[in-house]
């Protein structure tokens, strides 16, 4: 359940790209390819969810909020540069493992503001929001103050400096971002190549966009909360090439009710498995509910299962694309019009 509080703080999980301002100013010469270690001369200035940064080199004890955070920073190489960790959803990815070990964790959710200055951080890089609110570190003008630069997931942005509708462009953008930050732009590089050829992959496997109306429900019994037009859902099954059943609502996710659920009649239904709220459960539910259980995307077992921590904008979004794509290819006969 530790996540419904960090997420509920998130105006209806707030997922969305800002696009952001990036200037390399002076001594920001590529990385050397055969190398490719950190530039020690970059300095950056950027506007990030409408908070002004400047960083004048690399930062060296960086702390990280958030799973999708702490991944991209492995998945760049930059373990090294980090002098704490906190908040997982799920265990970190296998391929890196073994560099999430040499990272020291502060604290199982956000730790308090003396225990991420006890680290002596010079940046702190997080996903949600809710980590620079109340029950995290505290505002981000505050660390600024002291001298500690801050980043935040484009898709976590709060309120107006929201953009409408969260895309896989945005989430390569936020690694270049942080690319740039640490001077290593060309691991960023590598790393969107290969996200773009594995999503583009994963799309052609049905052989383009399929005509299948789908439900992406993310929690709740009582009015199910679903994925609408502009968050992470929307973003993967866009990327996969097949519908969005509640793709009219607004938001990145949007409470329903099951009697709208029945009225659109969805082809299939993606259950969202977290260990807070599992995909079995979910199932076992649909399969006792006496209207429900008749509903042919629920009769017809067309199920389709997605870890909750691939349904974050992160390095992890090529993993829900691709475990969409597939679970979409394994339909049974008759879904999709």
């Amino acid at each position: 359940m530790r996540v419904r509080a960090l997420r509920s703080t998130l105006s209806r999980r707030v997922a969305a790209p800002l696009s952001v301002l990036l200037v390399l100013i002076g001594g920001c010469a590529a990385d050397d390819p055969a190398t490719n270690s950190p530039s020690s001369a970059a300095s950056v200035t950027l506007t990030n969810c409408g908070t002004p940064l400047g960083v004048v080199g690399p930062p060296r004890r960086a702390v990280t909020l958030n799973q999708p955070a702490t991944e991209i920073m492995l998945a760049l190489g930059l373990a090294d540069r980090l002098a704490g960790t906190a908040y997982l959803d799920d265990a970190i990815l296998p391929e890196h493992a073994a560099a999430y070990a040499s990272v020291p964790v502060l604290s199982e959710e956000y730790p308090g503001k003396e225990t991420l200055l006890e680290a002596a951080p010079d940046f702190v890089y997080a996903s949600f929001h809710s980590a620079f609110g109340d029950e995290g570190v505290g505002d981000r003008a505050a660390l600024a103050a002291l001298g500690i630069g801050t980043y935040l997931s484009p898709a976590g942005c709060p309120g107006q400096h929201r953009p409408g509708r969260l895309t896989v462009e945005d989430v390569f953008a936020e690694i270049r971002d942080i690319a740039a930050v640490f001077g290593v732009p060309e691991r960023a590089e590598k790393l969107v190549a290969d996200h773009r050829a594995r999503i583009a992959a994963a799309a052609a496997s049905l052989g383009g966009a399929r005509d299948v109306s789908l439900l992406w429900w993310d929690a709740r019994t009582d009015a199910p909360s679903v994925g609408a037009c502009c968050g992470g859902p929307n973003m993967i099954m866009s990327a996969v090439g097949v519908g969005n059943a509640f793709g009219d609502l607004t938001g990145a996710w949007a409470d329903t009710s099951w009697e709208s659920v029945i009225a659109r009649n969805p082809d299939a239904i993606v259950l969202v498995d977290a260990t807070w709220d599992p995909a079995a459960a979910k199932k076992a539910f649909l399969a006792r509910h006496a209207t429900l259980r008749d509903l042919p995307a629920v009769a017809g077992q067309r199920f389709v299962v997605v870890p909750f921590s691939s349904t974050t904008a992160g390095v992890r979004a090529v993993l829900g694309i691709e475990a969409l794509a597939a679970g979409v290819a394994r339909l049974p006969a008759g879904a999709g019009r």
